[in-house]
């Protein structure tokens, strides 16, 4: 049921986004621009959707963490999800030194958590374990796919 009125959500706030590009072009230009915005829009839905995981961690310049890369990272982050009863997400580290951690996918089937060389040096595993089950909690409420969208 939860996973219906998420879809629900997406869904309503894709065609918020989109009704929101229309009207604006309807408004700024005329009626002539109507088709036009709606493809934009569309086209902009679909990129958010499928690629803003992608994007985020291109951004971040981050690479995915296989357990001989940091056992330890990566069996904490299987423990969590499985504990969360979430599928396990992709592990990704990324080499900046400001302490950070993130979480981007469009659902837990889709989903990756990373972190910085920064934080990872800085915080102890028990803090770790906080932040990576804070970053989990936005994977769960699905709260990176309504940020993008």
């Amino acid at each position: 049921m939860m996973s219906l009125w998420n879809n629900l959500k997406t869904t309503m706030l894709m065609a918020l986004l989109m009704g929101l590009v229309v009207g604006l072009a309807h408004w700024l230009i005329g009626p002539e621009a109507v088709l036009p915005a709606l493809i934009l829009a569309g086209g902009l839905n679909f990129v958010a959707f499928f690629f803003s995981d992608k994007i985020a961690l291109a951004t971040m310049r981050a690479r995915e963490v296989h357990r001989e890369d940091d056992p330890a990272l990566y069996d904490l982050v299987g423990a969590l999800a499985e504990r969360a009863r979430l599928p396990m997400p992709g592990v990704y580290m990324s080499p900046a030194k400001a302490p950070n951690a993130f979480a981007t996918g469009r659902s837990p089937r889709h989903s990756a958590v990373g972190v910085t060389a920064g934080l990872r040096t800085l915080l102890n595993d028990e803090e770790l374990a906080g932040v990576i089950a804070h970053e989990l909690a936005h994977v769960r409420h699905r709260d990176v796919l309504i940020s993008t969208i």
